[in-house]
């Protein structure tokens, strides 16, 4: 493997490997209320952080019919933890399970079509990277329509961060198909080195970055109900 390659697999292993420490000492300060969801966003940079030392390590690199290379622990990672991040944003809005799971599948269906376009030649590539696009326009277009007006019947907080992650998620997932082009998986504009920096950059702004902001959110959350049973538990005079 490319030095330059190696390289940014380490950093992003070191990178998820601190968020998840952070996440953890995050998670031991948060109320039981919110311990046992925000265990979700721990697992995906835990998750991560083992995909990207394999990739480090040079584990499951493989290459295409076109020549380009995939590295399977990403995609994996990548089919583990982007449902997660939507599960979470749909807990959020007050989804109920099925809806849960069917939010979480299609985002799955977009990592399947992506890695099997980025394995096949062109043009049948091209065809399963829109089929991925269409699987992620569906899920995109329920975030914003169904689950938002779901996400209104919750108090003002929740409804704040359920838009705050949403937004944050998609904008960043944008990121990627961009670089799925770009790449060799599409025209080859991108090398696997720059292919490689860029993904790792956004993968550790869009996991920790993500558990951070849902962090912060949640302890202003408890601050804010803290104060309040406090003034009501106050005797008037």
């Amino acid at each position: 493997m490319d030095l330059a390659i190696t390289t940014w697999f380490t950093l992003g292993t070191a990178g998820m490997a601190l968020g998840t420490v952070g996440l953890l000492v995050g998670y031991t300060r948060l109320s039981e209320e919110h311990r046992l969801p925000f265990l979700d966003l721990v697992g995906v940079t835990a998750i991560a952080t083992v995909a990207y030392a394999l990739m480090a390590l040079d584990v499951g690199a493989v290459t295409s019919a076109r020549g380009a290379t995939l590295y399977i622990p990403r995609y994996v990672d990548w089919l583990l933890t982007t449902p997660m991040h939507i599960a979470y944003v749909a807990f959020l809005a007050g989804a109920d399970r099925e809806t849960i799971a069917k939010l979480g599948a299609l985002q799955a269906a977009t990592i399947v079509f992506g890695f099997a376009g980025g394995m096949v030649a062109s043009p049948l590539n091209l065809l399963l990277f829109a089929a991925g696009a269409i699987a992620f326009g569906v899920l995109v277009y329920w975030l914003y329509t169904d689950i938002g007006e779901l996400a209104h019947e919750r108090d003002d907080m929740t409804l704040a961060l359920y838009r705050t992650l949403r937004n944050f998620v998609v904008v960043l997932w944008l990121v990627y198909p961009a670089v799925w082009l770009l790449g060799e998986t599409g025209f080859a504009i991108m090398d696997t080195e720059t292919v490689s920096l860029v993904v790792t950059y956004i993968d550790v702004v869009a996991k920790v970055g993500f558990g951070l902001l849902a962090y912060s959110s949640l302890r202003d959350m408890e601050f804010l109900d803290s104060s309040e049973d406090s003034v009501m538990a106050t005797p008037s005079d």
